[in-house]
């Protein structure tokens, strides 16, 4: 297996969605189904959402309509997340009101979410079209990289 640049990979796809009309936050969460534990893989924002531990993967609408259903969950309000993300004052604190959550599909399951935050009303059909295409051309490397992350603590 050749060595994979984890970081250089998810920065890439970074610079890629900024070409596409960007997002204020951008994170990358690996998941380890065994385990049941999500790890942040990736983020614009160290100071904020830093890269550090593992965290129980939830069960709820979130979950259920993006992992389990392999869809795109796309908010373009906050009240629309809010009830799926904790956190939803501090995503606000940093002037994002939407949010789009894009499952990475390997072998049928959900391997981690590219997760873009920004302004209300952000992510328009068109915008969530071109991100997931982006997604899917760059799926076998994001596989490796997701696959390489460390999810032990």
């Amino acid at each position: 297996m050749m060595d994979v640049d984890i970081q250089k990979t998810f920065a890439d796809l970074h610079l890629a969605v900024a070409a596409l009309g960007g997002a204020r936050l951008f994170t990358v969460t690996v998941l380890d189904r065994k385990a049941r534990v999500s790890r942040r893989a990736y983020t614009s924002h160290a100071l904020d959402y830093p890269v550090s531990g593992t965290k129980p993967m939830t069960d709820d609408g979130w979950s259920r309509h993006c992992v389990d259903g392999l869809k795109t969950f796309v908010a373009n309000r906050t009240a629309e997340f809010s009830p799926y993300f904790p956190d939803h004052a501090q995503i606000n604190r940093l002037g994002c009101h939407s949010a789009v959550n894009v499952p990475v599909i390997g072998g049928g399951l959900v391997r981690g979410t590219v997760n873009l935050l920004d302004v209300e009303g952000h992510f328009t059909p068109d915008r969530v079209r071109a991100i997931e295409a982006l997604i899917v051309a760059r799926q076998a490397d994001l596989l490796a990289a997701m696959a390489a992350v460390p999810m032990a603590e």
